[in-house]
This record gives C-alpha cells, structure tokens and sequence, in this order.
C-alpha cells in the first residue's frame, strides 16, 4: 500500500479537500476493503497518471508506463501468475544480475526479497500506475489462451479420454499454472488450497492464519489440465470423476521440503480439488510455543507422565488437535519407548515413532488398527480420532491394561466429552478410570507485532464482554497469571487491550500467525465420582471450574490482555 501520508498530502494539496473529506474517502475505503489509491482512482477521485507522477516524485522513485512496454514472455514468467495479480507487481526488464519490477507498492519490502531469493538477482524497483499492471497481468492471459488452443486444451464439457487428459496435464503451461499457484500459496504461509470450478471460471482460494481469501479466477479452459496435473501428482486416477479420491505428493521449494495432502470430490461444475500444505521435517512445536499457560501445562506434563491412561484433545476441524498430539509425542519420543500411532491421514513423518494409515477399502480401520498394535508391544498409542463406540472401548481397554493412549474427539469444550463418551455407549466407570486429563482447544490469530497497539474497549465490545464475565472475574483472573494492571484499570472501559490496523507485514489484516487458547480438565475424584453418577456436561463443567480450571474463554482474555490476540477474536473462536 502506498504512504496513506503521501496520498493525504496529495488530496490536500494539490486537490484542496478538506481534512474531514479525506478521513470520509479514507473510512470508505476501508469499509470497502480496499487500498486507499485504488479506491480513489476507481472513484475518480483523483487522476491515476497525476496521482502516481506525484508520488514518484515524494517517494524518490521511477515511474515506468508498461503500456508502453514490450515485456518478453520468458522476464514476465519470472514472476508468478498468482503473485502479479494479489501483489500488482510485473517483471519488464531482465539483465544478467538484474530483474526490474514494476509495482504499484514499491515499500512492499517482503515481496521485493521473496523475489530476490526466488531468482537470485538483484530486484531494480519502479513505481507503475495499477492500469499499467492490470495490462501487463493479461498477458499472461492472453498468451496462455494461445498455448492452450495449441495443446488441445477446450471448454467443451465431455469425457475425456484418460490419454487426452495426461497429456494435457503434461503441457507446459499447465505445469507452470499449478506450480506458480503452488509456490504462492507457500509464500504467503497458506495451510490450505482450494482450486473450485465454477461455470464461468476456476476460483482459486488460499485458507491463511484460518481465513479463506479469494487470489485468483483462471480461464476455465484450465480446468480438466489442472484437475489432471493434481491427480497425477497425486498418484490418483485421472479417468474416475464421480468418486472421491484421496493422495498426496512432495515438492521441494527454497530447500524446504513440502507435502501436500490432496482431496478431490466431484461438484457441480466438475471436480474441486482442496490440497492441504504440510511442512515435512518441521520439529513438532513444545507446549509453551503453543501457548498453553503455566498452570494447565503442569496439569498435562503430569497426565503425560503417568505410565497408563488416556488423554484426549477435542475440538472442531482445524483446532490444532492433531498438532497438539504430535507436540506431546516429541515430548514422550525417547529411545526406550515403544510408540505407535494410527490416523487418517499421516500429517507428518516422526522419526522413532511407528506410523500407520487407516485403510477402510481393505478393512484397516481404528478399530482393527488399535486391536493390531496391542499385539506389537506398545507402550503409548496415538490414535488419530475416536469415531465409534468399538474404537473408544478398545483405546479405554488399552488404557485400562498398562499403556498411554493419546486420542482426539469432536466435542465443544472439555466437560461435555465426558458426557460425549457415555452416549456412545461406553460404560460411566470405563470412563472415570482411564481418563486423565480432557484438553478442548480453538486456534486465535496473533496480533501482528509491528503494528499492534494497546486500545481500550467501545460501549458494544464492553456489553458483549459483560454478558460473559464479570469485572471481578477478569481483574482476579489477571492477578491469578501474574498481570499487573494500571491503578486506573478497575472497570472493563478503563482496561487496555490490544489491536492492530495493518500493515506491510501482516499484509494489511493486522494479524500474523496463530496460537491456541485451551482448557485442561483434570479427571480428579470429583469428577470421576461425578461421571459415575452420570454427571451432565453442566455440573462437571461448574465442578471443574470451581476447582480452578481456565475455561478457554478466560484462557483467550488473559493471552488477548498479553497483547498476543485481541478481544474480537477470542470472542469469534469461543462462541462461533
């Protein structure tokens, strides 16, 4: 984004508008979700030729017009489709130790040293005009429509043969079409891509720090190529388009070694293909990275730490579950113990643990799998999800004769997976014997670092809090984790919180990474002896609570005060 200074200065001086217009265009703007020079060109608000030749000069930086720009294919390819077109910048200009790039952001540090790494040449920047750009990014268009035409690749909706297809997924530029999109989303930390057909294009969507962001739409003569370029590399068959199928594959980027896990389902408008990106080799992160506090993390070193019983993590889909299990594996990976583990799918590969994949299609279930590895001597067994009853009764089993058992569930909070476990038919004393400790999880985007700063609570935020906690609750919670509040901090108006507005580094969301927030029941005598009784999720919630457990609610206030995640997303993630 350009210096909203520079282009206030612009509006002020050279256009004469008052400070109170500005800050009016400035708010319409970023209600509109859109960058303030696009938005007041797009408005005819000011002139894009006089806007960009003004601020060329204030910034000290060229202005090139690539309309008038012959850019040879091979300098345009330097830079990725998907890249050109989120981040509106252009190769024009190559030399033996130069690119020269075009952008209309030309303080976009980050983007400006990706492409250095990427190509190891010096990046020479000039400011461009974003019509200038947008000319540019359909040649990329313009130049693959005539490509694919040559290949063979159409629109026309048939059956292709399984040899028609392989070669269009072997044609350059279908290659090139899903490498750049895969080397995209890795550069912008992306866990997951979804490619959708629609029936005038194929959309393409990156899921980052949790949210789904729309980056591009491709020719929809694409599609059957790329759909057959995924499945190939997949190790999937490219002639069945009405089943479900599942693979996975490996790519090198940057020297970092990656996986993608790859699920095609038909739709409407053909096949919509979601690839989800796993870092192979990436050290499993300890307890405290993952941001759980002093007090429940001693609750689960010393459930870890007892020689039989379960412990369960429980959450939606993509809490962090599975990354959580895999952080206490590295804590209990040790060379004189036995550790097997069973999931769907293998996410990553752990060196001194033995990892097994279900395989319904040959009758390799959780089931069958756990009965297998009661007879291979295991000490502590991950199972990847309780689905059943006969699942959780043969892990309670296991636990209940002399070994570990880690396991996952789908439940809401902590308390109601003991409840959860009953319905399912397992007997209330299994329970309250084999269980040590219950961790319900929700994942929080971080506030950005750079641009994150303290703010106090407006009337609504403050009613919203209220119906939740109360003042007492939060300032003796805050006192009980060591936060020192300011004298003046009595009342939730008056405590500082934390937000962020935006910025290169957080790509303007204000947010960067994430981090759980938690709460650990500890399976105590109270709370056996309430399971026995068939305790409702209720009262072994208020138990639990009474007895000092975080609820993950007061989990994210006290990591929201810390200034690592703000108000509004702990509150997102806890009553989504």
């Amino acid at each position: 984004m350009l210096p909203k200074d520079i282009i206030s200065t612009y509006l002020s001086e050279e256009l004469k508008l008052k400070p109170t217009k500005i800050e009016e265009l400035t708010n319409e703007a970023l209600a509109e979700e859109k960058k303030l020079d696009l938005f007041l060109v797009e408005k005819g608000v000011v002139k894009e030729d006089k806007l960009y030749a003004y601020m060329s000069q204030k910034m000290d930086v060229p202005l090139v017009d690539l309309k008038e720009k012959e850019i040879p294919r091979d300098t345009l390819l330097v830079v990725p489709q998907p890249l050109a077109e989120t981040h509106y910048i252009i190769a024009f200009e190559k030399t033996k130790d130069t690119i020269h790039l075009a952008m209309i952001d030309p303080l976009d540090i980050q983007t400006i040293e990706f492409m250095h790494r990427k190509t190891g040449l010096t990046p020479e920047v000039s400011l461009a005009t974003p019509s200038g750009v947008k000319r540019a990014i359909r040649l990329y268009h313009a130049d693959l429509e005539e490509e694919l035409k040559q290949v063979g690749v159409t629109t026309q909706k048939k059956n292709y043969k399984p040899e028609e297809l392989k070669k269009a997924a072997e044609e350059l530029p279908i290659i090139n079409i899903v490498k750049s999109v895969l080397e995209h989303a890795i550069f912008q930390e992306a866990s997951d891509i979804h490619i959708e057909p629609t029936e005038e294009d194929v959309s393409v969507r990156y899921r980052v720090d949790g949210i789904l962001h729309s980056v591009m739409h491709l020719p929809k003569q694409v599609q059957n190529g790329i759909t057959a370029r995924i499945k190939i590399l997949a190790n999937l068959k490219i002639d069945e388009h009405m089943v479900p199928q599942d693979g996975r594959f490996k790519i090198e980027v940057n020297e970092e070694d990656l996986a993608f896990r790859v699920s095609v389902i038909p739709v409407y408008d053909g096949e919509k293909i979601v690839m989800r990106v796993l870092h192979e080799g990436q050290k499993p992160l300890t307890l405290d990275q993952l941001g759980f506090l002093p007090g429940p993390r001693a609750l689960l070193d010393e459930a870890i730490k007892k020689p039989h019983g379960m412990v369960l993590v429980t959450g939606p889909t993509g809490s962090g579950k599975t990354t959580t299990l895999y952080s206490v594996l590295g804590l209990l990976n040790q060379p004189g113990v036995n550790i097997s583990t069973i999931e769907d799918p293998i996410e990553y590969h752990v060196g001194g643990i033995n990892q097994s994949q279900i395989n319904p299609r040959v009758g390799f279930d959780f089931a069958s799998g756990l009965r297998a590895f009661l007879r291979q001597d295991p000490d502590i067994i991950m199972v990847g999800e309780i689905r059943d009853q006969e699942t959780a009764e043969i892990a309670m089993h296991a636990a209940m004769t002399g070994h570990l058992v880690l396991s996952t569930l789908h439940t809401n909070d902590a308390p109601t997976t003991l409840p959860r476990l009953m319905d399912m038919g397992i007997p209330p004393f299994l329970i309250a014997f084999t269980a040590n400790v219950i961790i319900a999880q929700r994942l929080v985007r971080k506030l950005c670092d750079h641009c994150s700063t303290p703010f106090k609570l407006e009337a609504e935020a403050i009613k919203e809090l209220q119906k939740l906690v109360d003042v007492k609750g939060i300032l003796k919670l805050y006192k009980d984790h060591g936060i020192t509040l300011k004298a003046a901090e009595k009342k939730l108006s008056s405590i500082e919180f934390y937000h962020a507005p935006g910025c290169k580094k957080c790509n303007q969301t204000g947010y960067k990474g994430r981090i759980g927030i938690y709460e650990v029941l500890d399976v105590d005598a109270g709370v056996a002896d309430l399971i026995n009784k068939h305790g409702t999720a209720p009262e072994i919630q208020e138990y639990a609570v009474t007895h000092g457990m975080i609820t993950m609610f007061e989990d994210g206030l006290v990591k929201a005060k810390r200034g690592i995640t703000s108000i509004e997303e702990v509150l997102r993630v806890t009553r989504e």
